[in-house]
């Protein structure tokens, strides 16, 4: 809602104050075609020579997240924690042999079905899964399971980060295509030379469009989306340091509880669970589960 408003206010307060200061919208929008088809062509075709076609569908989708905004919201850290404590309470209850069955098949799992927003992240389940599975095969070193972990969640949110970082990459391209665009426009102009002065005079106005359309849309439009959507992806990524805190907590030999708690520590402050909601939320699980 707040990135819509913020475009709104983008085209109005600019385009407005120069219509206010007395500008004519005539010489942008008749330049407007040829110099978008230059600025936004040239981006086009740039980001499409650099970029693999991976992060290009990622950038693509991660417009619309940049929107939509993170997809794990509060309800979802507090079933984080539930599963997590579900799985680290039965590993300690009755141990591993009674885990491997969840992990093996986590679709099957009754413990994982009960969160499906959760198991159809197929890296969270594939995180969660991967550790216990080290953690079953007697490797209890907390130490060398975090690293283990940390390696995971790096090349994860690296990844994750790619599409993000080529629309960057775009935006600090445009003001440079802006400049080609303009060039071109003074090129014309020049060829143009015997032209009255009044021809010239908008010929000039047309070619500093160009300029203007690169350093606009990429300070106004393309670099503030792509800001938006690398603290997207660092505030998801949080939710799978939830998991690396949890499991490692538990490695170390504390309670489902108080490793549920350490890992409630890393939670996001606004959508960080009380203590008490937390504990409403463990205790609401069926004894069967």
């Amino acid at each position: 809602m707040f990135q819509i408003i913020g475009i709104v206010l983008l085209f109005g307060l600019v385009f407005g104050s120069y219509i206010i200061s007395g500008g004519k919208m005539d010489v942008i929008t008749h330049a407007l075609p040829h110099e978008m088809m230059a600025i936004g062509g040239a981006g086009v075709a740039a980001f499409l020579i650099s970029n693999s076609v991976t992060v290009i569908k990622g950038s693509l989708g991660g417009i619309g997240k940049a929107f939509k905004g993170p997809k794990w919201k509060a309800s979802d850290y507090r079933d984080l924690l539930s599963l997590l404590f579900l799985l680290t309470k039965t590993m300690k209850s009755k141990g591993v042999i009674a885990l491997e069955s969840h992990i093996e098949k986590p679709d099957d799992s009754p413990i994982f079905s009960r969160f499906p927003k959760i198991t159809k992240d197929h890296f969270a389940v594939d995180f969660i899964c991967d550790t216990l599975r080290m953690m079953t095969m007697n490797l209890e070193d907390p130490h060398q399971v975090e690293d283990a972990m940390e390696k995971q969640l790096e090349k994860h949110h690296h990844e994750a980060q790619e599409p993000a970082h080529a629309l960057q990459n775009l935006a600090d391209a445009l003001p440079a295509l802006g400049i080609v665009a303009a060039v071109l426009g003074v090129i014309k102009t020049m060829g143009s030379i015997t032209e009255p002065p009044e021809v010239l005079g908008g010929m000039i106005g047309g070619a500093l469009v160009g300029t203007f359309l690169g350093v606009f849309l990429a300070y106004g439009l393309v670099g503030p989306i792509a800001a938006r959507l690398k603290a997207v992806v660092d505030e998801e990524g949080a939710f799978y340091r939830i998991i690396q805190s949890v499991l490692v907590a538990h490695l170390h030999g504390n309670a489902a509880q108080i490793s549920v708690e350490i890992g409630r520590g890393s939670v996001p402050s606004g959508a960080q669970p009380s203590f008490l909601e937390l504990e409403e939320a463990l205790s609401s699980i069926p004894n069967e589960a």
